[in-house]
């Protein structure tokens, strides 16, 4: 496997890494601390669903703040953007680890970190898809795939180290004083990856696509209206092949938390050092799967992983359920890794070829970020609902989830590979001398 990693790629995915430890270090903390913190209840069950019902609220404000940075970056380009995002996402999370508990400040505290995950919302919303065209647009055709799937692992990585900070501060103090205080620590060394992260993207040039389309006048002014004027047949498509990249990703990495530690009575170490597990191997995974869309196409890759992810949630739940660590990491490789990878990285190529370069922001953050906000931020308190409307049975997850992935199958039959690929497939078969 040739890897043709360009030096931008490599910028913005540590850029990426770095903004996506913030993000990632809500879902984890949502999950298996906040509902004690700010949502004090004598039911259990209701503390989580209000706890996740914040997450989820992060993912409603995604689309707003995508369409907004989506249109500034097709204007004034993806570079600028990428700091704005990054600033924003850095002080958001600096600020919730600062907030007062519902104990000291009673209503105050749940209301202040909502609005302070709206703001994460807003930056998250627009932060993948610019890193994502940033590293395709700098690669060339073929390298296209690797080169765009690698802010993919940006996102790992920065959910591995929050995870990792999330556990390793757990697990150096009591429950009682992590849950008085502990918790706040991986929200206050936001402030640095902040510092870190600007550092990094101040090495990282714009993209050369989007300066020498704007030298040649092929930016609009109206990006969101040019989308809807001239791809509007592109935009459902797109936003069914970024479905089940948002079921796989935020099932096992956000609700399977706090089913096992609800529902399974396992401790939160073994959740957690699944999540650690899974997403170091996506060092190797995302660069494969990026490989084998530049090998075999977008379309097979994303049917393959979202096909496999749908047949596999029944199973991922019968798994968890033996409380046994090696096996509940195994669970959470199967789908959290191999399936996920495959699924999101077809979709970040498919979706930096979708559009053309002059609105290609706009679209990708508009279809990407409704498709985040309607699945993969309401992914895990409706699993949580249905877990307790069924007696805590798993099959309606598993086929709610597995309907949702099949949608990602359907889109990707309506997005055409890109040209040298169908070239490819379309060339003739040479025969044999004398056949």
């Amino acid at each position: 496997m040739r890897l043709r990693i360009s030096r931008a790629t490599v910028g913005s995915t540590v850029g990426t890494a770095l903004e996506w430890y913030d993000f990632s270090l809500y879902g984890t903390a949502a999950a298996l601390v906040l509902p004690q913190v700010f949502f004090p209840s004598g039911d259990p069950v209701v503390a989580t669903l209000s706890s996740l019902a914040t997450f989820a609220v992060g993912f409603f404000a995604r689309p707003v703040g995508g369409v907004i940075i989506g249109i500034l970056g097709d204007r004034v380009g993806r570079r600028t953007m990428l700091f704005v995002t990054l600033m924003v996402m850095a002080v958001a999370s600096t600020l919730i680890g600062l907030l007062p508990s519902y104990a000291t400040a009673g209503v105050f505290a749940p209301v202040a970190l909502v609005l302070l995950r709206v703001v994460q919302g807003l930056g998250a919303g627009g932060e993948y898809a610019g890193a994502m065209l940033l590293s395709a647009e700098h690669a060339e055709t073929r390298a296209r795939g690797i080169n765009a799937s690698a802010p993919t692992l940006g996102n790992a990585v920065g959910s591995l180290v929050a995870t990792g900070v999330f556990f390793l501060t757990s697990a150096l103090m009591s429950d009682a004083d992590f849950t008085g205080w502990g918790w706040r620590i991986p929200f206050l060394l936001s402030c640095l990856v902040g510092v870190a992260g600007v550092i990094v993207r101040l090495k990282v040039p714009d993209s050369p696509e989007f300066e020498r389309a704007k030298k040649e006048g092929h930016s609009t002014r109206a990006p969101l209206r040019a989308l809807f004027a001239t791809s509007g047949r592109k935009i459902l498509p797109g936003m069914l092949i970024s479905v089940a990249p948002n079921v796989i990703s935020y099932l096992p990495s956000v609700y399977a938390l706090s089913y096992l530690s609800k529902e399974v009575g396992t401790a939160a170490w073994v959740g957690l050092l699944g999540i650690v597990i899974a997403n170091a191997l996506k060092v190797v995974t995302v660069p494969t799967a990026g490989w084998l869309c530049d090998r075999f196409g977008r379309r097979p890759v994303m049917m393959t992983g979202a096909t496999a992810a749908a047949l596999l949630f029944y199973p991922f739940f019968f798994l968890l359920d033996t409380g046994t660590p090696v096996v509940i990491w195994a669970a959470l490789v199967m789908l959290y890794t191999l399936c996920n990878d495959l699924t999101l990285a077809s979709q970040a190529t498919m979706m930096s070829e979708l559009f053309p370069v002059g609105y290609r922001y706009t679209g990708v953050t508009f279809t990407r970020e409704i498709a985040g906000a309607l699945v993969g931020g309401c992914i895990p308190f409706v699993a949580a609902a249905l877990t307790s409307a069924s007696g805590g049975q798993t099959w309606p997850i598993a086929l709610v989830c597995g309907l949702l992935c099949l949608l990602s199958v359907l889109g990707a039959r309506f997005i055409a590979e890109p040209e040298h690929l169908r070239r490819r497939d379309a060339s003739p078969v040479p025969t044999a001398a004398g056949g």
